[in-house]
Formats: structure tokens, sequence, C-alpha cells
């Protein structure tokens, strides 16, 4: 959104990202130079001022002083040298944890339609053997997957898992990249209006935890509580929800246009962490999270007043071998009626063992 530059007040601006949460971009590249980035395309020309304090203000809440330092004009960044001036060295995409990362879907691939033949996002490094976390949809039916650190170098991997029921996907570099894995915080508990950083293969974002609530997406995907946040970024796919002690709280799945819930405020949600505490060391060794298959469908649906009609079929899904085509409309499982998506979701996976 465009910044009032002569609006002269911060305290407004500050309460505009905490409550309201309006959108704007936060393409940025680079930690050490990402809130000027993030400034600069607020602003169109350069940084103002205001905009400068904000993003600053938001750091020092944050804790993340070195950050907050690297802001031109800021007042804390003083000195010159390799150092910045602060007595730390230059920080980078790699302080926490990021990588770049390129999958390519086989040809066949029935999710080519719906997610592209080719998939971009980041990829976090979980420990220091090559493993890395990221949100499974980039991973899916992958042929090809390539990581590209923020020193250069890239390294094919090899898909682990993808966890359907959370979203997460686990893969491996074969030459584990230069790079401090990060550490997992607790993502349970975290509270509305608590600022955080959004970190991608590109950059950071700063933001607010604006809900936490459950989310059901039409794609027979159902999280009890999802992390939703605001304002808006881009290049979300696989970021890094990090707290104020640089801790790894969430992974970024979506873009959505009602991350306040009942108030249309874009934004963006995420997969808590907390999810992947129990079933890593299942996806590591197995491939799968260790639970029974779950019955599915092979449909996206829309909800019509708490009835769903089917948008697209999954070629030979159970749907599709039922004879379910776009346009029908679902009134019940097994003659239970059903409210919403969640209410579907819960009715289907409870109502037997898949096959």
């Amino acid at each position: 959104m465009p910044v009032h530059r002569n609006s002269g007040a911060f305290s407004h601006l500050l309460r505009i990202a905490a409550a309201d949460a309006e959108a704007y971009d936060h393409a940025t590249c680079g930690i050490r130079r990402a809130l000027c980035e993030a400034s600069m395309r607020l602003n169109g020309t350069g940084v103002s001022g205001v905009t400068r304090l904000f993003l600053a203000s938001v750091l020092a809440l944050l804790g993340v002083a070195a950050l907050a330092a690297e802001i031109p004009g800021n007042g804390a960044n003083s000195g010159n040298g390799a150092n910045g001036g602060n007595g730390r060295p230059p920080l980078t995409v790699d302080a926490f944890s990021v990588v770049r990362l390129h999958a390519r879907a086989v040809p066949d691939a029935r999710s080519r339609s719906t997610l592209g033949p080719e998939r971009e996002g980041t990829g976090i490094v979980i420990d220091s053997s090559g493993l890395i976390l990221t949100i499974g949809y980039l991973i899916q039916e992958a042929e090809t997957v390539e990581i590209n650190a923020v020193d250069g170098r890239k390294s094919p991997a090899t898909v682990i898992a993808y966890d359907y029921a959370t979203g997460f996907g686990l893969l491996r570099a074969l030459t584990p990249p230069v790079i401090k894995p990060i550490e997992f915080g607790e993502s349970k508990g975290l509270p509305d209006r608590e600022p955080v950083l959004i970190v991608g293969f590109d950059g950071v974002a700063p933001a607010f935890v604006v809900s936490k609530r459950p989310f059901a997406g039409n794609w027979e995907y159902l999280l009890d509580e999802a992390i939703f946040t605001a304002p808006a970024t881009v290049n979300w796919q696989g970021a890094a929800l990090v707290n104020k002690e640089g801790k790894l709280i969430g992974v970024g799945s979506l873009a959505v246009g009602d991350a306040m819930g009942g108030r249309q405020v874009p934004g963006n949600m995420f997969v808590p962490i907390d999810l992947l505490k129990p079933i890593l060391g299942n996806l590591i060794a197995q491939g799968k999270a260790g639970d029974k298959p779950r019955p599915w469908l092979g449909v996206n649906t829309q909800d019509l007043q708490g009835k769903l009609m089917v948008t697209r079929v999954s070629p030979d899904s159970p749907a599709d071998k039922a004879g379910l085509t776009a346009g029908d409309i679902i009134l019940g499982v097994r003659g239970e009626q059903f409210k919403g998506h969640a209410d579907f979701y819960k009715k289907i996976w409870s109502s037997g063992e898949a096959g």
C-alpha cells in the first residue's frame, strides 16, 4: 500500500501494521539491506524518514538490533567498513538458515495443472547433514530438486517425505549447505500481534501475528490451528516464520485475503512448527508420519452455504472412479449432512480405513 509520507506519525503506521494489517509488498534482497529495500518498494523512490522509523522500530520490537542498525539514516549505523560500524559482520539471508529451492515435476505429474511443471520457494536448513524443511507442495511429484545457498553454491537434493496431513515437506541436500541450522521455537501459545519475521530465500519482511484459527483448504486439507500474519508478503512458499529469539515457529504455505478472520485483510498462512516435532523422526526414517492412511476422495471443492461444489476431480482418484465431475454438489457423507469443509473432511476421515 502507499505510505502517507506527510502524515508524520509513526504511531499511526504502527497501529496500521499491528491492528489493521493493510497489505504491502516486502520483496527484499538480503537481510542486511532488507529493510532499506522494503522501504524503497513502499515509497517508490527512496527511504522516507517515517518508513525508516517504522521498519527500525519493528525490528526493535523483535529484538533484532543488528538489523535495525543496518537501515541507512537510522542513526545506529554511524561507522564505515566491513562491519558496518556496529562491531558485527554484515548479516545475510543465511543468518536465518534459508536457501532457494527449485523443483521440476515429473512429466506426467497430476499436480502440473495446478502447481505448474516447475516450482520455486524457500527451504529451511534444520540440521547439519543437509536436512531441509519446506512446504510440501513445492516438492510434490518432483523429478529433480536443487537448492541454492546464498553463497551461490548449488546442490541437488532428494525428497525424503511429503506429509499431506500437515503440509510439511522434507528433503536432503547431497552436499549440505554451509549454513548453521535454525533452532525450533514454540508455536503454541503465540499471542496475537506478536512481531515476527518472514524470511524467504530472497530476503526478510517484518510482520505481526494477527490470528490463530483452524484452516480448511479446498483440497482435502485441514489444520486445527494455523498461524496467520499481516501485512501480506511475496515469496511466502516455504518461508521461515521466525520469532524474536530467532527460532523457527512456522513454515509459509499460502497468501490469504482474510488473515484476521472476519475482516478482509491480506496476509499469509503458516503451518505451525509444533506439528512437525512429533512426526519428524518418522518422516526421516520412514518417509511418512506413521499414521494409517486416511480416506480421501481426490476433489477440490468450493463452499456454497455449507454444501460443497466440486471444482476439480483428480484423474484416477476415488472420486473420479465414482463418477464425480466438476459442478456436482456434495450434500452429505453416508447420509449425514455436514456444514463446510472442516466438517466434511472430519466425516470422510472418520468413515473408515483408506482403500
